[in-house]
């Protein structure tokens, strides 16, 4: 398996920068690119024309050439070459995993088993988990963007697939300058771009990682047969039902009394909702005291309503039952919370 190359954007919306990077890579494994440029239909002038653009099905194909040729699925990024097979044997060895959070631990691990010039890791903060790049050698100048950018979309489209939904990114980081065709990552990476930071990285919801993966051997031999093509738009929907069932409950409070009500709104089925939630480490009247408790401080903090009103505006029957519920779920009675804000 190769590197994940960039979702399937416009045409002619790939930067030939990249298709400059794979060019020297072959110079810096003493090969010639010759064979592969015809085969994604590159001229050399169009080569060399700095904002060039071409399709992410010429760059599909040049670098699944390029890989092949070289038998270096890092593209010369690595002191070592990364035979091709790699990073298919990377996916497959993570495949039994229980989770996504233990799948891309195993994957970063054992990614450093392939090279010692980068080191990936997977952190979680809160509610945010972060994949990020340490270069522990200098990644040649030439190929350094290419290889991390290929890095991070190749880790982002695995976690994709393995539980089948369109993960968004919070923020994607990069180590190098913003280049002059910048616009393109932000189809690769949607989110908040940086770029000259410390290191290269992506983050996104932690919540994600309690998913179940949801691919077979026969998936991932399927998938390996195509595996330049892996993009975060082929997953229809986003699998995370905590922050749907939390958006849910706010704006709907009416209409979401029950787990038939609420599932029906989310389209799904009842049963459904509670075992996906489970998956996710949360259960409905977890996220149901949730909402109620932050709805219950607002209304604590912005008015001046009598403990009996906000009780009832919660979905409490009366004032003592909010109070001792009020005090479990935050520690303090209500009064002595209105007090301190």
């Amino acid at each position: 398996m190769s590197a994940a190359a960039p979702r399937r954007l416009p045409a002619a919306a790939t930067p030939m920068a990249f298709a400059r990077a794979i060019t020297a890579a072959y110079r810096l494994r003493g090969g010639s690119p010759e064979g592969a440029l015809k085969l994604a239909q590159i001229t050399p002038a169009q080569l060399q024309k700095s904002e060039a653009r071409i399709t992410a099905r010429q760059m599909e194909a040049l670098s699944a050439a390029a890989m092949q040729e070289l038998d270096d699925e890092g593209l010369a990024a690595f002191t070592r070459r990364l035979p091709w097979g790699s990073y298919g044997m990377l996916a497959r060895a993570s495949l039994t995993a229980p989770t996504l959070g233990v799948a891309l631990k195993r994957w970063c691990r054992h990614h450093g088993l392939l090279t010692e010039d980068v080191r990936l890791s997977l952190g979680v903060a809160g509610p945010v988990a972060t994949i990020a790049i340490e270069e522990s050698r200098p990644i040649p100048r030439e190929v350094r963007e290419l290889s991390l950018a290929f890095l991070l979309r190749n880790v982002h489209g695995l976690a994709c697939w393995y539980v089948d939904s369109r993960i968004p990114l919070q923020e994607a980081r990069f180590p190098f300058p913003q280049p002059s065709h910048a616009d393109a990552y932000r189809h690769m990476f949607p989110g908040t771009l940086q770029f000259a930071a410390a290191q290269a990285a992506i983050r996104f919801d932690a919540q994600y990682l309690k998913l179940p993966l949801r691919r077979d051997e026969k998936a991932m031999a399927q998938m390996l047969q195509r595996a330049l093509s892996i993009t975060v738009l082929q997953y229809r929907r986003d699998r995370l039902l905590v922050p749907q069932v939390r958006q849910a409950l706010t704006a709907y409070p009416e209409r979401t009394h029950s787990a038939e009500a609420l599932a029906q709104l989310l389209h799904v089925s009842a049963r459904t909702l509670h075992r996906q939630l489970k998956e996710e480490g949360a259960s409905l009247q977890q996220l149901k005291d949730e909402v109620r408790l932050e709805r219950a401080k607002d209304l604590l903090y912005r008015t001046g309503k009598p403990l009996k009103q906000v009780a009832a505006a919660v979905g409490f029957r009366n004032e003592k039952s909010f109070a001792r519920a009020f005090r479990q779920w935050a520690g303090v009675a209500p009064g002595e919370f209105r007090d301190a804000s």
